[in-house]
């Protein structure tokens, strides 16, 4: 009876082990987890739990220094990165055609781009990089912010010192029009606003929003000049050690990620700016986009020639599908 007892008692622990079994998945994005990147890992960490079963567990986490992320998925010590494509340029050098200013319509157009071909073509120069590229998600269209003076015109610009990301496109952008583009890693961002290293930055109205940026910024002007994809991008070690089955289940909860954040921005860019104004801040609305475009036209044949001319007018050529 001993006997039998024992085995019955080894028997199930052995089919309670690979039921507790956990493999660990960290997903870090660079903003409050009541942002649109918080929406889209969260629609993720739900969909990919509950169709493995548990066997996976994501943790998310807060890293809003992005570079360094993206360099700890490259060697393995983070398994996924979800934020913009700003700094991504750096390690993916295609990915930077997607920086020049005006180059996208509206949404419907920067999202069916990144959605057809052209997008999924892009993913896969992220391989070669040490990196996979999962999935397109959303930052939004990039807007100016000062604590200087309205902006009303590319001459408004002149002067002002003005956070961009480590990335190339934009600097030379932000030089055109006049503006000291300072490179600066996100984290760095609200301590240099605060002690004036910085009289201004540029980001999608849902940044702008969660991080509370108009406490240390008074003038919002809708610009526009940029549109700022955001990526999944995970270590490919770590793909490679899923199962077939588990690895589609991961890229179909990407895909809920990528609905849930576009959602999230798409609810921010309707109630964003009325929240901003109601907080305190003067919002330029009226922004004569073919004066800036104009003021940029001297920098934008230098620009473009360091990029894929082929593929940037296939993304200005398309159109969805009749």
């Amino acid at each position: 009876m001993f006997r039998r007892t024992l085995a019955a008692a080894g028997l199930a622990t052995m089919l309670a082990g690979p039921a507790l079994a956990q493999t660990q998945l960290t997903i870090q994005h660079p903003l409050p987890l009541n942002s649109h990147y918080g929406a889209g890992a969260t629609a993720l960490k739900e969909a990919f739990e509950r169709a493995t079963s548990g066997r996976y567990r994501v943790n998310i986490q807060r890293n809003d220094n992005e570079r360094e992320v993206i360099e700890s998925v490259q060697i393995g010590t983070a398994e996924c990165y979800l934020g913009s494509t700003g700094p991504v340029g750096n390690f993916v050098p295609e990915v930077r055609t997607l920086d020049v200013p005006f180059l996208f319509r509206d949404y419907p157009h920067a999202r069916g781009v990144l959605d057809s071909e052209i997008g999924q073509q892009l993913l896969t120069r992220f391989q070669p990089r040490g990196l996979v590229g999962v999935a397109w998600l959303e930052n939004g269209f990039r807007h100016l912010t000062n604590s200087r003076r309205e902006v009303n015109a590319p001459a408004d610009m002149r002067g002002l010192k003005v956070r961009t990301m480590e990335n190339q496109v934009h600097m030379r952008a932000f030089t055109a029009l006049g503006a000291l583009p300072t490179p600066m890693a996100f984290s760095e961002l609200v301590p240099a606003l605060q002690q004036g290293t910085v009289d201004g930055q540029e980001n999608p109205i849902p940044v702008i929003v969660a991080n509370n940026l108009n406490q240390v910024q008074r003038f919002l002007t809708l610009t526009g000049h940029v549109y700022s994809p955001a990526v999944l991008i995970c270590n490919p070690a770590f793909l490679a050690r899923m199962s077939a089955a588990d690895r589609n289940a991961f890229n179909e909860a990407a895909r809920a990620a990528a609905r849930a954040n576009r959602d999230r921005v798409s609810a921010d860019e309707a109630s964003g700016v009325e929240e901003l104004r109601r907080r305190g801040m003067t919002v330029v609305t009226q922004v004569d986009n073919a004066a800036f475009q104009q003021a940029l036209s001297s920098s934008a044949g230098q620009i473009e020639q360091q990029l894929d001319r082929a593929l940037l007018q296939r993304i200005r050529d398309w159109r969805p599908a009749q």
